[in-house]
Parts: C-alpha cells; structure tokens; sequence
C-alpha cells in the first residue's frame, strides 16, 4: 500500500502537532509584551481572516438546529485557549502542552460519568495511569505557585468538555463553522470583557481584563506566527482524523510534547528531569492505551 494512503493519517497528525507546538513557541516569543488574553485576541484575529477567506473561496453546508451546542463549543473552546496560553506564559512550554493533553483522561472520565460509558478495565487502568501522570509532572515543578498547576489541569478538562460537545456538532454543520465558532468567540469574549474592565474600571490583570495594546516591530512577526501556527495545527488535525481512524492518529498527537521540549529548550526552558519524564511518559501511555481501546470498540 503506498505511503500516501496508508500513512497519510500519522503524516498530517504529526503536521498538527508540530503546529500547535509552535503556536506555544510563539506565545513564549510574545511573554514579555503580552498576556493570556491579549494573545487570546490577536491568535483568533488571525484565523478569523482566513477561514473568512475559505468561506469565501468555498461556502459551507449546514444541516444547522444545533446553534446552542455550537455556542457552547465556542464558549469551551475559548476557555481551553485561555487556559493553555496562560501555562504556556508560566510554565516550561513541556509542561503547559502535557497538562493539555491530559484531555484523553478526561473524556474518558466523563464519558463514564455523565454516559455511564465503561470500557473496560483498561481504560480505568489507563486513567488511573494518567492521574499518577498529572502527580509526577506535578511535582518536579512545585517551585510554581500552584493555581499554574490547577490552570493546566482546568486546560484539560475543558479541552475534553469541548471535544465532547464536538462529537455532537459534527452531524450538523460543516467543520470549518465548528472552529469559526471557537475562532469568534476568542474575539468577542475579550473584546467584551475588555470593554467592561473599561467602563466599570476593573483593575487590568493578565488574564480576563485584558488592556489593549498594538503589536510594535517583531511582535507583529509573532503575532502572525501565533495565529497561522494554530490555523495550520486545526486544518491538519482536521485531515487526520478524516484519513484514518480516530484511534490510530490520536496516539500520533501526544508528539506535540516532544516537538514542545525541543522548543522550549529552544527559547530556554530547563530540561525535563527524569520525574517529569516519567510523568509525561504516564499521561501518553494512558492516552495511548485509551486510544487503541476505542479504536477496537469502533471496529467490532
């Protein structure tokens, strides 16, 4: 079987994965003028112009009557954006993209929780693996005020709510109205809460109530790195996960975490000591050993 059709679901997953690390690698580039919010704005800014521009080029079919889950995609989206550029301000770029990818965890959690779907004694062994995971990578970065910490882990589970409410959306509209729902609401939800900040004179922080500030010289470099990284991480794990199925090329997403150590110590992270290792090696075997599971459930 030739390579194009057999591997192109691992080949455009790895694409994604190499976006979405540097898309943090631009955020790490932008700490010193910019904050979680702020980089919220910007990053949408810039794929609002270019899916507009797919749009354009291609309108898109909807069978539509799911406009309240869309929102709530949007809302979702929003906050797992929020929550991952703010680690990624904090914390080693390692650490931020391994707490995010702590979302296999919780999909599994939730859909045994609110679905009462069980898999099987593997996948509870799986998510307990990827609990242990969270402790060790925890741990060796205690020096960290612990609400970073408590803002990872709020990255995974938010990220796992939105991939939840994906599942129930992709039925009824058209992909790229799924992301333009994400991508406009990381505009209009700063843009509101900058407005308010304003007008009911709310002390500025680095998170919600966002000051707004220009880009000046490299940092429009930046700007635009931040918001086509990310467009390019959407668009190829989007053709992922239409060229294979589901459960092979997931396991191939947990690569962000390699590209994100490379990156960081790039733009000078310290290197992961062998606890961290071990906890990063906990949560991409759970996630792997949850994908493969469901890859076998599909396919009987």
């Amino acid at each position: 079987m030739p390579f194009n059709s057999r591997y192109k679901g691992i080949f455009f997953m790895l694409l994604a994965a190499l976006g979405f690390s540097l898309m943090g690698g631009a955020a790490k580039l932008l700490k010193a003028g910019f904050n979680a919010g702020q980089l919220v704005f910007f990053r949408n800014l810039v794929g609002a112009v270019g899916l507009t521009a797919a749009f354009i080029a291609k309108p898109p079919v909807n069978r539509g009557g799911k406009f309240h889950w869309l929102v709530f995609r949007g809302i979702m989206g929003t906050i797992a954006l929020y929550t991952l550029l703010y680690c990624v301000l904090h914390l080693p770029l390692s650490t931020a993209m391994t707490y995010n990818l702590t979302s296999a965890v919780f999909i599994a959690f939730f859909s045994f929780l609110l679905f009462k779907e069980y898999h099987g004694p593997a996948v509870l062994f799986a998510v307990l693996i990827g609990f242990a995971g969270m402790l060790l990578v925890y741990k060796p970065n205690m020096h960290y005020p612990w609400y970073y910490h408590a803002i990872g882990l709020l990255s995974g589970i938010v990220s796992a709510i939105a991939y939840i409410t994906l599942g129930k959306l992709a039925p009824y509209y058209d992909s790229r109205v799924i992301v333009s729902s994400f991508i406009f609401s990381g505009i209009l939800i700063p843009s509101l809460l900058m407005v308010i900040g304003q007008l009911a004179h709310i002390r500025y922080d680095d998170f919600f109530f966002i000051q707004w500030k220009w880009p000046r010289g490299i940092e429009w470099f930046y700007i635009l790195w931040l918001g086509l990284a990310a467009l390019f991480g959407q668009y190829f794990v989007t053709k992922a996960y239409g060229a294979d199925k589901a459960g092979i090329v997931s396991v191939f997403g947990y690569s962000n975490i390699i590209f994100s150590v490379f990156i960081g110590l790039a733009l000078g992270d310290s290197f992961p000591n062998i606890v961290s290792w071990a906890g990063i090696c906990c949560i991409i075997l759970s996630g792997v050993i949850i994908s493969l599971v469901k890859r076998q459930i599909s396919t009987t």
